[in-house]
């Protein structure tokens, strides 16, 4: 390490002893600016047996229990490799070397586990439903789904899985180490969009080294580090890949497609459903879809295709819009029709078309169609009677004529009365 790094990490230890409580806020956003820090600290948690290890761990440490959140951030930037210094050093079986970092990691893990109150916190998570929209998928690009009974019993409900409560842990085990990493993750991909590039590199870099140490893909990797096999779970890989996803879509790409690769590969020796599933979902979608390798310092995103939403309401549904839409246009073609009476001479009374004889389409559904069949409206109106109905030549019986001439009349008593202004205005001119 050289001496410049050195002199930055030990101002960097001195000047937040000396630091007020009204100053913290102040203080974290500062953090940012100073450029020679980052990489410094990452050089003293990759020496092992650096003399400064000890108190950035413990500095690192009283970031996170202060709660300011940008001072949490800060210290989960390093997570990724605070847990390949872990792994390696276990897999070398020198634990002396790893206490501080044991330390540091169960302290952030413990006071995870917990609520501001001491109690014992219970995450949630809601698992979407494939028949609703989400960020992830559109129904409509899935294809049909099968109206089943029990596809419509669970239509509309929402799954939760929850995760605790923990068990606060002292010290870790070849029982308890797995479990109390994968929770870090978890956390760690909560502020997955606060993270810096070189913290997505160094996630990429774990993931590859954990998956393929031991393994014949090491050689081809041409890593030279450890060469025992590390014992990981399915729930591990899984956040693993979850960061590695975030990674793939904001600049990461090289380093995030030979991460995703080593944990498919893992995976499959291991025979692990869960990484299989996820892996192989995530590595499907990003042959689909462009990744732009230089959005590095651009806004923070993960890249999903989403097909275009259709219309939610059709052109032929029934609508309070479309009904009196349909009112106007009735009453606009019986004015018309009363309009054209009134040029005849009178109010003319329609014949219903029978079958064989065409005729104008009336608004409630039957086809009419005005004769004066022989005799003058004059003359009908001077016997005040109505005019009879021309038949088609085939010929009604009594009963059926009398069906029709009442029908008539009503459909004459409908147009009057809505149509009385412009039927005056014609008799007049008559």
């Amino acid at each position: 390490m050289l001496a410049m790094d050195q002199g930055v990490v030990e101002e960097w230890l001195s000047e937040f002893k000396t630091l007020p409580d009204s100053a913290v806020s102040t203080y974290a956003a500062s953090l940012k600016d100073k450029g020679a820090l980052v990489p410094a600290l990452y050089k003293v948690i990759r020496e092992n047996y650096s003399d400064l290890l000890e108190p950035v761990c413990h500095q690192l440490f009283e970031f996170y229990r202060s709660g300011e959140p940008q001072l949490q951030r800060f210290t989960l930037q390093f997570l990724p490799e605070l847990l390949w210094s872990l792994l390696s050093v276990s897999a070398a079986r020198d634990p002396h070397t790893s206490g501080c970092i044991e330390a540091l990691l169960l302290g952030i893990y413990n006071l995870e586990i917990v609520d501001k109150d001491g109690q014992s916190r219970v995450l949630s998570f809601t698992v979407p439903s494939l028949s609703k929209p989400s960020v992830y998928h559109e129904p409509s690009a899935i294809g049909s789904m099968a109206l089943t009974e029990g596809a419509l019993a669970n239509h509309g409900l929402s799954r939760v899985v929850y995760s605790g409560p923990h068990l606060q842990r002292e010290t870790f085990t070849a029982q308890n180490r797995f479990e109390v990493l994968t929770f870090l993750l978890l956390c760690y991909n909560a502020a997955l969009s606060y993270m810096t590039s070189t913290s997505l590199q160094s996630l990429c870099q774990l993931s590859s080294r954990v998956c393929i140490c031991g393994y014949p893909r090491q050689q081809m990797r041409r890593y030279k580090g450890i060469s025992t096999r590390l014992t990981v779970t399915s729930e591990f890989l899984v956040q693993l890949i979850t960061g590695i996803h975030y990674a793939l879509c904001n600049g990461e790409v090289e380093l995030g497609s030979k991460a995703l690769d080593d944990v498919l590969y893992r995976a499959q020796l291991e025979l692990f459903p869960e990484a299989l599933l996820v892996g192989n979902a995530i590595k499907s979608s990003m042959h689909s879809a462009a990744l732009k390798s230089n959005n590095k310092e651009g806004a923070r995103s993960i890249q999903v295709e989403i097909t275009p939403t259709s219309s939610r309401i059709s052109r032929n549904a029934v609508t309070s819009l479309s009904i009196r839409g349909h009112r106007w246009k009735r009453h606009e073609s019986q004015e018309v029709s009363v309009d054209s009476e009134a040029a005849l001479g009178g109010v003319a009374i329609p014949e219903i078309s029978v079958t064989g004889v065409s005729g104008e389409r009336m608004p409630n559904g039957d086809s009419l169609r005005p004769r004066l069949d022989g005799r003058t409206q004059a003359d009908g109106d001077m016997l005040g009677t109505t005019s009879e109905v021309s038949l088609d030549p085939r010929g009604y019986d009594s009963g059926t004529r009398g069906q029709e001439v009442r029908r008539q009349k009503s459909v004459r008593r409908m147009v009057e009365n809505e149509g009385s202004g412009s039927a005056s205005t014609g008799r007049s001119q008559y």
